[in-house]
This record gives C-alpha cells, sequence and structure tokens, in this order.
C-alpha cells in the first residue's frame, strides 16, 4: 500500500478572469459537463466552486502525477468531482484509471478523498490518494 498527498490553493478572480477571457474554450478544457452543471447552478457561489473545483483537479494531479502517463493537461477531465449540494465531494476515480501506468509492480489507485473549501478570494483542496 502507498498514500499520497496533494494540495493546492487558487485565487477566485484568476479562474473567474480565466472564464470571461476564454468562456467555453476554458471551460470545456477543464471541467466536464456535470462539473460545469454543478458551478453554474449556485449564481452566488458559481467562481468559487469553479475555482475549487480547479483546485481539486490540481491536488488531485500532485497526489498521482508518479503514477500516470503524459501530462497534466491531458487529464483536467479525466479528474472529475462528483458534487451535491450538502455532501461531501467525491473524486470519478474509474475516469483516472486509464491513465495510470501499466507495468508489473505497479500499485492500483483504490481511492481519492478529498476535502475542499473556499471562501470570497480563494480556493483550497486537499487530496489524499490510496494505492494498493
Amino acid at each position: 500500500m502507498k498514500i499520497t498527498t496533494g494540495v493546492d490553493i487558487i485565487e477566485v478572480d484568476r479562474i473567474k478572469n480565466a472564464i470571461e477571457d476564454l468562456g467555453d474554450n476554458f471551460l470545456n478544457r477543464i471541467y466536464t459537463k456535470r462539473e460545469i452543471d454543478y458551478c453554474n447552478k449556485a449564481e452566488m457561489l458559481k467562481y468559487q466552486r469553479y475555482a475549487a473545483g480547479f483546485a481539486a483537479k490540481e491536488a488531485v494531479f500532485k497526489a498521482i502525477s508518479e503514477f500516470i502517463n503524459g501530462r497534466e493537461d491531458a487529464l483536467w477531465k479525466e479528474i472529475e468531482m462528483i458534487s451535491s449540494f450538502g455532501e461531501k465531494p467525491v473524486i470519478n476515480v474509474e475516469k483516472i484509471k486509464d491513465k495510470m501506468k501499466k507495468t508489473a509492480d505497479s500499485l492500483e489507485l483504490k481511492q481519492i478523498d478529498i476535502s475542499i473549501s473556499h471562501i470570497k478570494d480563494y480556493a483550497v483542496a486537499s487530496v489524499v490518494a490510496v494505492f494498493e
């Protein structure tokens, strides 16, 4: 068993500016349809949710980077955070597994636990990944 961690913090305005400047090109490159729908449901917190999702993707990448093939930019949409109002967010591990290195001694990704938080100006995500 191996346990890895990742953490990321981002300014909400960086994501807001990217969305306003690049629009759907940015959104569709980084987020899944499910993530976009979730973020857009909260008019007042929309940009905080997008920033938290971005931080989550960065934190996951940091936790699993030694086990993946390819670069981070190829993983944006494979790292999907599933969120429901009032429930703890989860990472869709099955989407990530296809990008994992396949070697005789490789460990299998079993679980990713995530915690996110956001305030007016910042969003943060912390991840623990478990490999067996």
